[in-house]
């Protein structure tokens, strides 16, 4: 009887009380998010990189693929390749690019050898590219006047659901909540997490901080380094969210007028917070997303589980896009003055890895570049929001 009662709840929460929760968009399919461009279209590949990073991130991909059974498929447009066909991808390519070919050798090469695939993009088919960099942030284990703000661990009332168990057309679709005995109810907003005490008892304190927009862009990047007091280094990765929607406090202060669109980046957020302490818990709450940390012995890590190579590895919709993948890129990067000013931004190219996807990285039209840690990195994260390309290579059959 307890069983059924909670089924029936189940069921309810599902279809009565929480429709706007289950409206269902779905995704674009993976086959029509890139297509293959014939070799006359190839773009030009050059890389302004080193290669020992590209090869440390290809390093990565295969890590991950020698994981899976060889049978798994890998989708690229309308075409399919096992992970067999995607290591012997990645091992023809790394072999070669530890040769140090010139750029025309590396053209010729890939025309020869590799198909080559282009995101359809979204608006006017460019991608967009936004960058994520790792925080480093000073961080006691115990809470005191000065650290105050504290990083949470997965809570033990938490729970998640797979829809397919129930509906199997809801493939991939899964809900976060908590269950109270009787029933499944939505969990806790950020609000009543930082300012009501919703987790009381309830969940592990990792580390406290001192600042809480500091911890608020620490859940937007993902990962992050935290230095101790008494010398000791944690590396904090993602592990769940609250199961709450996104919204963007980017997006809030265009809208008010109080920063322009022209204007916009992760500094100037944290300039206007800083100026305006009497806001920052109203615009912070304003995202209802909340972000649980676990400890990892390295990082920071991808979604598939391997560390992500500064400036290589790239964030994408796991739905559609080729998990591990080698991909090429064109977009834009910034150059700093000795002051720490952005006085310039040129174009760029270079082969980058798919390692990683972000709650807010969705369809063909984005793309999250990850840039490491540090001064620059910080900077190019924090501004970078401009059009490009994206492509994606394998090896012909």
């Amino acid at each position: 009887m307890k069983h059924s009662l909670f089924f029936f709840a189940l069921f309810c929460f599902f279809f009565l009380a929480g429709c706007s929760v289950l409206k269902i968009h779905p995704p674009l399919k993976d086959e029509f998010a890139m297509q293959r461009i014939p070799s006359c279209r190839y773009p030009e590949f050059s890389d302004d990189m080193v290669c020992d990073s590209l090869e440390n991130g290809i390093l990565q991909s295969i890590s991950y693929l020698k994981r899976l059974p060889f049978s798994r498929q890998f989708r690229f447009g309308k075409d399919s390749f096992n992970a067999a066909h995607m290591i012997k991808s990645m091992e023809h390519f790394l072999n070669f690019i530890q040769t140090r070919p010139s750029k025309d050798e590396f053209n010729k090469f890939i025309k020869s050898n590799y198909l080559v695939y282009k995101s359809i993009g979204g608006t006017n088919g460019h991608v967009l590219f936004t960058g994520y960099y790792e925080p480093v942030l000073q961080g006691s284990l115990k809470q005191s006047t000065e650290y105050r703000f504290p990083i949470y661990a997965r809570p033990c009332d938490l729970t998640t659901i797979d829809l397919s168990l129930f509906i199997p057309r809801l493939n991939n679709k899964r809900i976060i909540g908590r269950y109270t005995g009787r029933t499944v109810v939505p969990y806790f907003e950020r609000d009543e997490i930082e300012c009501k005490g919703a987790l009381k008892g309830n969940a592990e304190k990792i580390a406290w901080i001192k600042d809480q927009v500091d911890l608020f862009f620490l859940q937007i990047q993902g990962s992050g380094k935290i230095y101790f007091d008494n010398g000791k280094t944690i590396n904090v990765h993602y592990d769940i969210t609250n199961g709450r929607p996104y919204r963007s406090i980017g997006k809030l202060l265009i809208e008010e007028g109080v920063i322009e669109r022209s204007e916009m980046s992760m500094q100037k957020i944290r300039a206007y917070l800083k100026e305006h302490p009497e806001e920052i818990k109203t615009i912070l709450n304003f995202n209802p997303s909340y972000v649980f940390f676990k400890i990892e012995e390295d990082g920071p890590l991808g979604c598939i589980g391997v560390k992500l190579t500064p400036g290589r590895s790239i964030a994408l919709d796991r739905r559609i896009f080729p998990l591990s993948a080698l991909a090429f890129i064109e977009a834009e990067k910034p150059l700093i003055n000795d002051d720490g000013k952005i006085h310039n931004w040129i174009n760029f190219s270079r082969f980058v890895l798919n390692h990683d996807t972000g709650g807010a990285i969705r369809g063909p039209g984005r793309a999250d570049l990850f840039w490491g840690n540090g001064t620059y990195s910080e900077i190019a994260a924090g501004h970078m929001q401009h059009k490009g390309k994206l492509y994606f290579l394998v090896l012909k059959p």
